[in-house]
């Protein structure tokens, strides 16, 4: 049957459109129609070539899954090399770097010599082949020479378009970057193997390279991948501008997708500038990195400077600190916390990672701790990012002694030696001592006397763990019997630290209900959930006599958190310990019921702070939100009411903007609750 020219004609429309929509979505990351637009679009198309296979081309946006399994990969020899890049490890060897650009190209001072700077993805390096604006190949790096054809893999990701956008690129265009998982998907993906039995992913980088190598490119298109074009190679039958970062802007209006946090920098002092940046910035990226690169800009500057060996002169990658390293356990302990969690803990042979030096991760729980088989005299794989604690990634088997056993759940408690229980459905083994078990006592000590509970400044751990050990305090309520006297005669405590110290408590007494709440250390309530609980009732008589139903009427408490903080105000011992806390003088403004959801202006409300506001901390502001029924939360989101922006706002108010959510400083949001 002949296809009439109008049906081929709102076909290629239709095509048009979805390459314009994934334009938008995918380069710009600014789409112009919600997700039921496109799937709209897409079926319509479908379905069109469903009815006329004739119309298929294989540039359409339905061509990206589809083909068969390959028996084995092909090999592609890039035209051009694919070269590696040099590295600097520290400021002096990027200096050292800057001064033998300066010294090539006969310049006194790099005041006119400008830097294309852009985050190092970690993730695996691909050619794309285009050819009249059709991607006809994709390849791996390979060695540098030779790679692997994955041409049937690279169509299956969203970000890579299957034909170019506009006019006027070369006949044949190959294009270079980054294939990526970005970490949400990462983390995503991980969760639903492991809830599913099947193996993990050790890190992003082995996702995305592991995710390009299978064979059915119907498992490739499961996987999340996302890529960044970072260089061309061949530009064929056509001319590109003379600067790189332009033709990075080239190509994105070409539809391909490159890396929004890329910049032009001046000079040396510019790219330490943005490496700072990106380093400060580097745990709220949306994806993985392990440095900054740097490329002179101008393109006949990199012809005069050249190569050397399989580098680039004009080029050099700025590592940050390793976040992975090898390194061997030497000891697996079980630690109490202050809620009576037995949580496995590595004692390792201390290594560099992350900047600093590690000697303990975390195993999180007995279930993972078997799920990854660590054994004591294991080599593993430890990781820190940022502030996080660092963690055993996985164990090198190929280096496992000989002799080694698995570790067991201890049925005693390291600590009291009470019973260690795990619960049906739970994770998370607990010991039984309760306030009987040293470990639970101290922990639960420590979390009262904190920052975001009763903030008892001077009042540090060594401390508690010297009065808990003596059993001089039990319960909270014996921190204000402490004498200046008493704790003048402790280990490292004079009578100017006592002294202090005592002002400190008696300061704390004056307080807030949801602090209070917080301090108590109930299981699953959290700050923004004692605030919440605080705002709704107003008063402590109203939280105790409340029913498990009565405290499911607050917001974001569920069954979970309504039963625990039921059954801690059901304990006699825990209302004597409140009681007595009364009584020693600890105290904070009530209000009745109703006044209290009188007051609540800012209930139902989701705010978020970022930036240094004038007069009031970010603690200060967050508990002014709460106390009138708001809730803070730590990113943005399309749930957001608020945000708050001080000076020296980020990445939270580009996001905020974005999303058009509204935007107040301090002096709007007292507006706001006194309105």
């Amino acid at each position: 049957m002949t296809v009439s020219a109008a049906t081929r004609k709102h076909a290629e429309s239709l095509r048009d459109r979805i390459r314009h929509h994934n334009y938008r979505y995918h380069a710009l990351d600014d789409p112009e129609v919600p997700d039921v637009e496109y799937d709209r679009l897409m079926r319509e198309l479908l379905a069109l070539e469903t009815d006329h296979p004739e119309l298929v081309t294989t540039d359409s946006p339905t061509q990206r899954v589809g083909d068969t399994p390959v028996s084995g990969f092909g090999t592609v020899r890039h035209e051009l090399p694919m070269l590696s890049l040099g590295n600097a490890f520290s400021e002096d060897e990027l200096k050292d770097f800057n001064r033998r650009v300066l010294d090539r190209l006969d310049l006194d001072s790099d005041a006119e010599l400008m830097y294309a700077a852009e985050p190092k993805l970690d993730g695996a390096a691909v050619s794309l082949l285009y050819e009249n604006g059709v991607l006809v190949q994709g390849a791996t790096r390979g060695d540098g020479t030779t790679g692997e054809d994955i041409t049937h893999n690279v169509r299956t990701i969203e970000a890579i378009p299957l034909r170019l956008l506009g006019k006027g690129f070369p006949r044949r265009l190959e294009v270079r970057g980054e294939v990526f998982m970005p970490k949400a998907g990462f983390k995503a993906y991980n969760e639903k193997a492991r809830a599913a039995g099947e193996k993990t992913f050790v890190n992003p980088r082995n996702a995305a390279a592991g995710s390009l190598r299978q064979l059915d490119p119907k498992l490739t298109a499961e996987r999340p991948l996302d890529m960044y074009a970072y260089s061309v190679g061949i530009a064929d039958g056509g001319r590109l501008p003379e600067r790189h970062s332009e033709i990075i802007d080239q190509l994105q209006e070409w539809g391909i997708k490159v890396c929004p946090d890329r910049r032009v920098v001046n000079g040396v002092d510019g790219c330490l500038k943005y490496h700072r940046n990106i380093g400060d910035r580097r745990d709220d990226l949306s994806y993985e990195i392990d440095g900054v690169v740097y490329k002179i800009d101008s393109l006949s500057m990199q012809g005069k400077l050249g190569f050397v060996s399989r580098a680039p002169r004009w080029a050099i990658a700025h590592k940050f600190p390793a976040q992975e390293e090898m390194t061997e356990v030497e000891g697996v302990e079980f630690q109490v916390g202050r809620t009576g969690a037995v949580t496995p803990v590595a004692r390792l042979k201390p290594v560099f990672v992350g900047g600093v030096t590690v000697s303990n991760a975390t195993l999180h729980n007995i279930d993972e701790l078997h799920r990854k088989d660590v054994r004591v005299g294991d080599t593993v794989i430890v990781r820190r990012a940022g502030d996080v604690i660092p963690e055993v990634v996985s164990v090198i088997l190929n280096r496992r002694p000989s002799g080694t056993r698995r570790v067991r759940l201890p049925k005693k408690c390291p600590v009291c030696k009470s019973r260690v229980e795990r619960v049906d459905g739970e994770t998370v083994a607990r010991c039984t001592g309760g306030l009987f078990c040293a470990a639970q006592r101290a922990e639960a000590l420590k979390h009262f006397v904190s920052r975001r509970a009763l903030d008892i400044e001077g009042f540090g751990a060594k401390l508690i763990e010297q009065l808990v050990a003596t059993d001089r305090l039990k319960t909270p309520a014996d921190i204000f019997q402490l004498t200046r006297k008493e704790l003048s005669e402790l280990d490292r405590m004079g009578e100017r630290s006592a002294e202090n110290l005592v002002g400190s408590i008696e300061e704390s007494k004056s307080t807030t209900l949801a602090r209070f709440l917080f301090a108590l250390g109930i299981r699953e309530v959290g700050e923004a959930t004692a605030a919440g609980i605080a705002a709704h009732f107003g008063n402590l008589a109203e939280v105790i006599s409340a029913t498990e139903d009565d405290l499911q009427r607050v917001q974001d408490v569920g069954p979970v958190v309504a039963a625990r903080l039921r059954a801690f105000l059901s304990e006699k011992h825990n209302l004597e310990v409140i009681a007595r806390l009364q009584k020693y003088g600890v105290v904070w403004a009530e209000a009745d019921p109703a006044q209290a959801h009188a007051d609540g202006a800012l209930m139902g409300k989701t705010f978020v702070i970022t930036g240094t506001l004038p007069t009031m901390t970010r603690d200060e502001a967050k508990e002014l939100i709460q106390s009138a029924g708001g809730k803070v939360t730590g990113s943005v989101s399309s749930k957001t009411d608020y945000l708050v922006a001080g000076e020296k706002a980020g990445s939270k108010l580009i996001k905020a903007e974005k999303l058009e959510i509204e935007i107040l400083d301090e002096t709007a949001l007292q507006n706001l609750i006194s309105d």
